[in-house]
């Protein structure tokens, strides 16, 4: 009898799912969409890579304002309302790629000054292609941004370190710089309130569109007025938020002058610069359920120069999208020069997302994952396939002044951050996770995907790693490196010297796993992540303190860690874990420092246990820049620690959650024979001989 109703069961469930697809199938031929794109499948070996069959070479663009709310409320009707300000907002870290074999990846992060001194430049993913970070050095002074204010610093020699100036940038908070020749670039955010005004009674007031007499233009605070629009009484306002470039000369350097301002709606995503060229992206979420914005202000708002008004960024006929349309945002495309500022802003505006983006020196790859949650999602789980709904998809463009956009491609899964892709011999590579790890309904795993210049897909590795996510990614030449982690770190070692046929040469299992990789040389590389010990119960692992590693990759069959030091107990942590500008790596210096947060059990407080549990945190101890000198033959050696924190400051009793009041290091680097560490208030140098203190400066 329980047979009988498990089987009836069952073949209901089917049933439904038979009449799911039909209704979807029917919905699918009977609804027009609002914009159409040549999306098509290529299974020749199994695998579930979608394509642009061509790959697109021209941006189709909307016919309308109506046309583009009507592909967002579409998009949106599966995910929720998104809105200015930026829901999906994502934040995007990475990995350093340094070797020998990397003809255009980062070498060494040093350089001379115009006094021949050496000195350290911003960690980054390609050589020749710089990104923004909070501090930025030309080998005699330091730029960084933070509270509100540029600062300036006179820093070598550093026995004579002085604060030259502190520019408050007004109503801009300040995210991160660039600098070349006498300028400096900031980029920063700013908000927004806006008001919406009662029609006069001549306009459409009953679908929320005014007349063109209603139409007020947003003009700044400065001038005291915001610009009121039509909307239902429940909502009042509505905020939104603006990415703000700024150039200032600083050629005086005691009297910076801004000399040209961007001002585009929306969240500044990323940015690299490539000779005295920038480009920048930006996401814009608009507020599509308010319909007293109207169609046309969907369009993000765009000024130069702190000009009163602000002017739709484009037509909406000049609009284009990337097929295909699956969330409502807007992404921006910017270039700005830092040789010639007054140059014409070169912007592209396009209906897509901006997750990641990865930039070598001639092309911007911008990658969104589709996560496609719903009914499809749903329907994947309820019938045990491993092949998920979520996708990551690609969108190429030259970084010319025209921007032009090349195509798009995609592959199963999601990816963690941007050293997640590369490019290298004209391939694309791209490494993806399937699957999530924590549902028992869908099994997991990580894969290689490989397209050529044309964004055709010539080879693929799939379901290594079952069950686990990858962790850390990097793409060294002919060869790939995957963390992954679930219990155990398995570190895999690719080859993808044949594109078309990636293989697996080796791999390593080992407690922990590495968040961060950074290459010493080709067959040596440095993971910086989490300890962990395996829970009593459960399929997982507890992490623990911070946990340093050399690995010998030069039998590729075989690698094996050559090295290892742990750091502190659970609850330690780092900046460098999820942001890879906050590691500094200097080889010939023998040089490694990272800023630690520092976390260590007080065995007087656990007494009574003969074993502490696994989840145990410790507390707040310490932080600062940990100061390593690192080599092949001895591995690590902790020189000293470097804090900008007082002794007697009252949080640093008060255990693991405990406030950092501006002292937190986020940043070093060195200039000559001097390490500088940087926090929110202030810039300190060490004698890089002894780390003993020269000199401190308290930032405005």
């Amino acid at each position: 009898m329980k047979m009988v109703i498990s089987m009836a069961h069952e073949n209901l469930n089917i049933l439904a799912i038979v009449l799911f697809l039909g209704i979807a199938l029917l919905l699918v031929g009977c609804v027009k969409p609002p914009i159409t794109h040549g999306w098509g499948s290529n299974n020749s070996n199994g695998s579930n890579i979608i394509l642009l069959e061509p790959p697109a070479k021209a941006i189709p663009l909307f016919t309308s304002c109506q046309a583009i709310k009507d592909s967002f409320t579409s998009a949106n009707s599966g995910y929720g309302y998104s809105y200015r300000g930026g829901l999906f907002e994502t934040v995007s870290g990475g990995l350093p790629m340094t070797s020998t074999v990397m003809t255009k990846s980062a070498g060494d992060t040093s350089a001379s000054s115009s006094n021949s001194v050496g000195y350290s430049t911003t960690n980054v993913q390609v050589k020749g292609v710089d990104e923004a970070d909070i501090v930025k050095t030309d080998g005699e002074y330091i730029y960084t941004v933070s509270r509100g204010k540029l600062s300036i610093i006179n820093a070598y020699p550093a026995d004579g370190m002085e604060l030259v100036s502190s520019t408050d940038l007004g109503d801009v908070e300040p995210v991160e710089i660039f600098i070349g020749g006498d300028y400096v670039l900031v980029f920063g955010s700013n908000y927004e309130q806006i008001i919406m005004k009662t029609n006069n009674g001549d306009g459409e007031s009953g679908t929320g569109e005014p007349s063109d007499s209603a139409n007020a233009s947003v003009v700044t605070q400065a001038a005291q007025a915001i610009a009121e629009k039509i909307m239902p009484p429940i909502y009042p306002d509505y905020s939104r938020n603006f990415a703000v470039a700024e150039i200032w000369d600083v050629s005086d350097k005691a009297h910076p002058e801004k000399v040209r301002s961007v001002d585009i709606e929306g969240n500044y995503l990323t940015s690299r610069k490539i000779g005295s060229d920038v480009f920048y992206v930006v996401n814009t979420y608009p507020q599509i359920y308010y319909e007293g914005v109207g169609s046309s202000p969907i369009i993000p708002s765009y000024r130069e120069d702190g000009a009163l008004t602000y002017e739709p960024i484009a037509k909406c006929g000049e609009v284009g999208y990337l097929p295909p349309v699956h969330s409502g945002a807007f992404v921006t495309i910017a270039k700005l020069s830092l040789a010639n500022p007054e140059d014409a802003v070169v912007k592209k505006t396009v209906v897509a997302q901006g997750q990641n983006v990865y930039a070598s020196e001639d092309y911007l790859y911008l990658a969104e994952t589709d996560y496609n949650y719903g009914y499809p999602q749903l329907l994947s789980e309820a019938i045990g396939s491993k092949e998920s709904m979520e996708k990551t998809i690609i969108h190429k463009f030259k970084l010319t002044d025209e921007l032009d956009y090349l195509g798009s491609m995609s592959a199963p899964g999601r990816i963690l951050n941007q050293f997640s892709m590369d490019e290298y011999n004209g391939n694309f590579r791209i490494a993806t996770t399937l699957g999530q790890v924590s549902r028992g309904s869908s099994s997991s795993s990580s894969n290689i995907y490989v397209f050529n210049s044309e964004l055709e897909r010539i080879g693929e590795l799939e379901d290594l790693a079952p069950g686990e996510k990858i962790y850390s990614a990097r793409f060294m030449g002919a060869k790939g490196y995957l963390v992954t982690f679930k219990k155990v770190d398995p570190l895999f070692v690719i080859d993808l010297s044949d594109p078309e046929k990636p293989t697996v040469l080796g791999k390593l299992k080992i407690p922990g796993y590495s968040d961060y990789l950074h290459p010493i040389d080709e067959n040596h590389i440095i993971g910086v992540g989490k300890d962990t010990v395996e829970a009593e119960e459960g399929d997982f692992a507890w992490y623990q303190g911070i946990k340093l590693a050399i690995f010998d990759v030069s039998d590729v069959e075989h690698p094996k860690e050559m090295f290892k030091t742990m750091i502190g107990d659970r609850g330690t942590d780092s900046y460098a874990l999820r942001d890879h500008k906050a590691f500094l790596f200097d080889r010939e210096k023998e040089l490694l420092v990272l800023p630690i947060t520092l976390a260590e059990i007080d065995p007087e407080k656990y007494g009574k246990y003969d074993e502490l549990p696994a989840n145990t945190y410790g507390d707040f101890i310490f932080q600062g820049a940990y100061v390593y000198k690192l080599n092949l033959e001895g591995g690590f050696k902790l020189r000293g620690r470097i804090t900008h924190q007082d002794d007697d400051e009252s949080y640093k009793k008060s255990g693991y959650y405990y406030y950092g009041g501006g002292t937190e290091v986020k940043r070093s680097l060195y200039i000559g024979d001097a390490l500088y560490t940087i926090s929110d208030n202030m810039v300190k140098a060490n004698s890089l001989d002894d780390l003993e203190e020269i000199e401190t400066v308290k930032l405005g």
